[in-house]
């Protein structure tokens, strides 16, 4: 048995469908980019036959990634599948995700077929997924509660089909590491042909036990884990990429396994997952969390004062974590920012220079010293505006108050005219997002508002996400700068122009469509 656990990564799809908005195209690449040069093996990038917007975001992805396997998911169904095989044609290499329920409940209440069916459906779906490439990966839906006898019977079955990857999810979080590890060797013991394929286990964290579960399979014989960065996923979450990956790296020896992860990239992944996905990470995260290398016992200081090892079982640095060692001000080169960002893991493809070196001129000239999570801060946020945009903020004036009724006023650029605009609000924030909102016309509402400080002291940067709806869709929007009013209105005109920019692609596909019915007539 191969010593090698396959990282299985699902960030982009049991993930993505778990946030408040749907990420862009641009920004799935983005992160699809990230766990390439993370090293995961395979990435589950989305549900192809659920959207023509998870399909076009799939086969990009397909296109642009060279270093790991491309997966997507489909039912047991033909038409499924043959949306996964077409949107990965364009891809180097690919795997096709199949799945059907398995358990007692999941098969009479959902399904409301009898399970002899089921096994039909699943050994169709397998084949049918074979003749669009060998590497098909079939999945027990609920497997944790489905009888033993069955899930059996189902493993042999799909496996002879031509599975070569079977999956056996905890969908629920319901077992306990002994109870699912116990599933995991009782599978081995049975099935005659299970080393004809790769045993994978996908685990949710219900009861908090994905990552133990996760791991106590692997001792059983699993050599595949499907899991998430930071964890996220429906309800609960999933099991932690990072957390599986330092465990299998820092106890190695006793498990007797390893992956292909480049460790030192976790941080920056964990960052950017959390930035684009706006999914905050809780202070005590394992691995990842702002608390996770923090020593507040005096004991526990003295004690790592001496050796870091008495309290440090991995170090910040394994992961990638940044230190600030340079002091960075607005009388340094450009030459002193690229340096800095290929100390951080950055390469020259990940960001524009010059167009950093003007954001951190401005920021260095407002607060003086600019550290290492600012250039990361700035890094991101010229990313997400990389893309043409219709609406830009020129100018903002507030005057607000105790005994001041608070008023704005704006000079935005649409479209290249220049339009002013005033309005009163109730505090400075909703005045700003009235003049912003009778300059577009868009009826926006605002669901979440979140303000975090990026950095420490008076010269943090505010970084504002809000989640708007407009015409029952949710967008994602993100502001950041040294004043919140200001980071306010950068998300505001954020979500406005992912909305203009859906409006065109709608508008667009409304014209194909039409000009298709004329022909058709």
């Amino acid at each position: 048995m191969s010593n090698q656990v396959i990282l299985f990564d699902t960030t982009l799809r049991d993930g993505e469908q778990a946030l408040s908005a749907s990420l862009t195209v641009k920004e799935k690449l983005q992160i699809a980019q990230a766990l390439e040069r993370l090293g995961v093996d395979v990435m589950e990038v989305g549900f192809p036959i659920s959207s023509p917007g998870d399909f076009e975001s799939v086969q990009t992805i397909a296109r642009h990634i060279k270093n790991s396997r491309v997966c997507a998911l489909s039912r047991a169904l033909k038409a499924d599948i043959d949306a996964a095989g077409e949107a990965l044609r364009v891809a180097d290499q690919f795997r096709i995700h199949t799945f059907i329920s398995t358990s007692d409940i999941h098969v009479q209440s959902k399904l409301r077929k009898d399970f002899d069916s089921v096994v039909e459906m699943s050994v169709a779906a397998v084949k049918h997924a074979r003749g669009y490439t060998d590497d098909v990966e079939f999945s027990c839906e609920d497997a944790g509660r489905t009888p033993i006898d069955n899930l059996c019977r189902m493993v042999e079955a799909v496996i002879k089909a031509g599975a070569r990857t079977v999956n056996i999810p905890d969908t629920v979080g319901y077992t306990v590491p002994s109870e699912f590890g116990g599933i995991i060797q009782t599978l081995f013991e049975r099935v005659p042909n299970i080393h004809e394929a790769v045993i994978s286990v996908h685990c949710h964290d219900d009861l908090g036990m994905s990552v133990a579960n996760s791991i106590a399979a692997v001792q059983a014989g699993a050599r595949q884990i499907e899991c998430t960065i930071n964890g996220i996923g429906e309800r609960a979450g999933n099991c932690s990429l990072e957390e599986v990956a330092m465990i299998m790296k820092t106890r190695g020896e006793l498990l007797g396994v390893h992956t292909n992860i480049n460790h030192q990239e976790i941080y920056r992944t964990s960052q950017l997952v959390r930035n684009l996905c706006n999914m905050p990470v809780q202070p005590n995260k394992a691995i990842v969390g702002a608390n996770a290398f923090s020593h507040s016992s005096g004991i526990h200081q003295d004690g790592v004062l001496k050796n870091k090892n008495t309290y440090e079982i991995i170090t910040p640095e394994s992961i990638g974590l940044p230190k600030n060692q340079l002091n960075l001000t607005s009388r340094s080169g450009r030459h002193v920012i690229k340096h800095r960002m290929a100390e951080m893991g950055y390469t020259e493809q990940d960001y524009d220079l010059d167009t950093l070196y003007n954001s951190f001129l401005a920021l260095a000239d407002r607060k003086g010293q600019v550290f290492d999570y600012d250039l990361e801060a700035l890094v991101f946020f010229s990313q997400i505006h990389e893309e043409p945009e219709q609406y830009k903020l020129k100018y903002l004036s507030v005057q607000s108050g105790s005994n001041v009724m608070s008023t704005a006023s704006v000079r935005m650029e649409v479209g290249g005219d220049v339009v002013n605009e005033a309005a009163v609000g109730n505090g400075p924030v909703d005045s700003v997002y009235q003049c912003i909102n009778r300059v577009t016309g868009y009826d926006i509402r605002i669901d979440k508002y979140e303000l975090q400080s990026k950095g420490e002291g008076k010269d943090a940067l505010g970084q504002v996400d809000i989640v708007a709806e407009y015409k029952g869709r949710k967008f994602h929007g993100m502001g950041l700068a040294t004043d919140i009013v200001e980071s306010s209105a950068q998300a505001l005109i954020h979500v406005i122009n992912c909305i203009y920019r859906a409006e065109q692609v709608a508008e667009k596909k409304e014209e194909i469509q039409k000009k298709i019915r004329m022909e058709t007539v």
